[in-house]
């Protein structure tokens, strides 16, 4: 019908959402940036879940991934550097309700917020952590980041990084109460939005690498895997990310990885380090780990008069 703004649907319902309702500012990343490919992802998801925008929030620290929020239309919190973790942990302690999403990169979570990213993972919140690692501080203008590869030339290394990659996906593995770990690229729009699906609709903390270009100062990493997609393992299971395929086909090397098995999840993410081989897929999902914002959120719905009288009664025991 003309003039009425609605993607087609068969189904009839009160409040019908588009990609538009998602849509915040317009994105000011690097053209061919892989942000973009994610940002519009994340649109496509909450589409198609037919979210009310007033029930997320992207949350995000510093970088050029943590400008998300900006370009979302849903609650949106651009933090302090390396500290969006804890933000969200503390949004969806005391707004359960909410659907949480963060944004971050490299940088931001592996570096200065690490010790925010092993207790994250740790607490299992409801939550999708996203994180854009281009393997390079790009905000700052081209240096060295944790996962930046050996050898690399930056402005802080400009001899070369001498130092082996942090390996995100063995110390996210070993981190106690992971339940959703995976990695995906940012140029294979059919696989990244299967895979950022199944990590929202994961109930527990779902921790997502995607390796991302970066035109400007990295083109050579990314474009390397572009160019030879042997390097690349997708890792494929009834109970893992769907492949169609035709999709499948783009991917010379595969394997099947049951997600439940941690034993061969660390094993195939140590040979990103020891052999090169990049995983792509869901390499270990676990939903029986309890959530930590089920059990911050006893107790929130109780009336303010409630809580006084609570606190009173606590503090009766101090009386002399």
């Amino acid at each position: 019908m003309f003039g009425i703004k609605a993607d087609w649907s068969l189904d009839i319902q009160e409040r019908y959402f588009t990609i538009d309702d998602y849509e915040g500012n317009e994105a000011r990343w690097c053209d061919g940036c892989g942000d973009h490919a994610v940002l519009a992802t994340a649109h496509r998801i909450l589409r198609d879940a037919q979210l009310p925008p007033e029930k997320s929030v992207f949350i995000s620290g510093i970088g050029c991934s943590s400008r998300m929020p900006h370009y979302m239309a849903t609650y949106g919190l651009h933090g302090t550097h390396g500290r969006a973790l804890p933000l969200a942990c503390g949004v969806k302690s005391r707004r359960p309700e909410l659907d949480v999403w963060v944004a971050t990169g490299d940088g931001d979570c592996f570096s200065i917020g690490a010790g925010h990213w092993i207790h994250a993972v740790r607490y299992n919140m409801d939550m999708t952590i996203l994180i854009f690692d281009n393997q390079i501080y790009g905000l700052t203008k081209k240096q060295t980041s944790p996962t930046s590869p050996i050898d690399l030339k930056t402005n802080t290394h400009p001899e070369g990084s001498f130092l082996d990659a942090l390996n995100p996906l063995t110390v996210t593995l070993g981190i106690t109460n992971a339940s959703f770990v995976a990695q995906v690229i940012d140029w294979n729009p059919p696989l990244l939005y299967e895979t950022l699906k199944a990590a929202h609709e994961h109930k527990g903390t779902s921790f997502v690498r995607i390796i991302q270009r970066c035109p400007v100062f990295v083109d050579g990493i990314t474009k390397e895997l572009q160019n030879d997609s042997s390097k690349l393992l997708l890792l494929k299971h009834h109970d893992g990310i769907p492949v169609a395929a035709g999709l499948e086909r783009l991917f010379p090397e595969s394997r099947e990885h049951d997600p439940s098995d941690m034993t061969t999840a660390l094993d195939i993410a140590r040979d990103e380090t020891t052999k090169g081989i990049i995983p792509v897929g869901l390499l270990y999902k676990n939903e029986d780990i309890p959530c930590y914002s089920d059990l911050s959120a006893l107790g929130h719905d109780i009336t303010d008069e409630d809580k006084i009288a609570a606190t009173n009664k606590a503090l009766d025991a101090f009386a002399i």
